[in-house]
């Protein structure tokens, strides 16, 4: 396990060869994450503990200094958590009741305080794969945080974004947009006190799902309670659409965005994007060479479309 540097693009690449140890969709009676299973003796509600597998480690290895200069490595310091949602393997964000969505809420909040703690960690980035369509390699209701020790390079271009758009407009980029989709309607398939669900006017894949909250802020630690009741509202109605549309269980990955740590940035924007990798009920829509290799995304759909889709679609809270 180590961190490799890419000079072509300037980006940290985590070399993790355990990680394909893990075990792969077992059968629900074996499933790890269950009561009973390896990870639990006992029944839980929710639970926190490091990955078996991780890509990261606090204790990580020394590594061997390369004779070439242009190969950078580095230990892969870091934490890789596993976060349980519900004690029930049946269960899905989609279907969890608004109280443990919102304790999920509180509990990602802790993991970021306790984890800034330390200096050398740089961003903190939970997240949720659902469905083998995305890699999830187990079916239980589950997330997972990633700590890292420095910026990810996707997260630094938010940044310049960001930062660019304020010195050139003297606002921020994601209250102006909020503004903007909310003027337009043409895209919001759910609106609440405090956030908004957008098919954003930029999407990349076709169901992709944007949360922003309408009050700027940056971490967690910066919501009302208010908020994050809110937020667990928004997160459930989503996912039930999700689930709705095409009654089935939806993929997507799930990804939470808040500011880098050790410094952190005021001007960041808090927000939750969803990546479902459907174009249809049976259609998966494959990253091909254009949009891995250049990060220039194909939508084979146009946003209005698909959030008068998600807007239709039933939802239960």
């Amino acid at each position: 396990m180590e961190l490799r540097h890419n000079p072509i693009t300037d980006e940290w690449v985590l070399i993790s060869s355990d990680r394909q140890k893990r075990p792969v969709q077992p059968a629900s009676n074996m499933c790890p994450l269950c009561p009973g299973g390896v990870e639990f003796d006992r029944d839980y509600d929710l639970a926190v503990f490091d990955n078996r597998f991780p890509s990261l480690k606090i204790n990580a290895a020394p590594v061997g200094l390369n004779d070439d200069r242009i190969f950078k490595n580095y230990p892969s310091f870091g934490k890789c958590e596993v976060i349980m949602y519900t004690s029930d393997h049946n269960s899905a964000m989609s279907r969890m009741p608004i109280s443990q969505i919102e304790k999920l809420i509180y509990v990602w909040e802790d993991r970021t305080r306790e984890l800034a703690k330390d200096k050398k960690i740089k961003y903190i980035y939970p997240f949720e794969n659902r469905g083998k369509e995305v890699g999830a390699t187990l079916s239980h209701p589950h997330g997972q945080l990633y700590a890292f020790p420095f910026i990810p390079k996707r997260i630094w271009a938010m940044i310049k974004a960001h930062e660019k758009y304020h010195q050139e407009m003297g606002k921020c980029v994601i209250c102006d947009l909020v503004k903007a989709e909310l003027k337009s309607n043409k895209r919001v398939i759910y609106e609440s006190t405090h956030f908004i669900a957008v098919v954003p006017y930029f999407a990349r894949f076709p169901y992709e799902v944007h949360i922003y909250p309408k009050r700027h802020f940056s971490f967690f630690m910066d919501m009302t309670a208010r908020e994050k009741f809110d937020l667990a509202v928004i997160l459930k109605i989503v996912t039930s659409k999700y689930d709705a549309l095409f009654e089935q269980e939806f993929p997507y990955m799930m990804a939470i965005f808040q500011s880098p740590v050790n410094p952190s940035m005021d001007g960041f924007h808090f927000h939750v994007e969803f990546y479902p990798p459907k174009r249809d009920k049976n259609k998966v829509k494959w990253m091909a060479s254009v949009e891995t290799g250049t990060w220039t995304f194909i939508n084979p759909t146009t946003p209005a479309e698909i959030a008068s889709q998600l807007r239709s679609a039933p939802y239960t809270v």
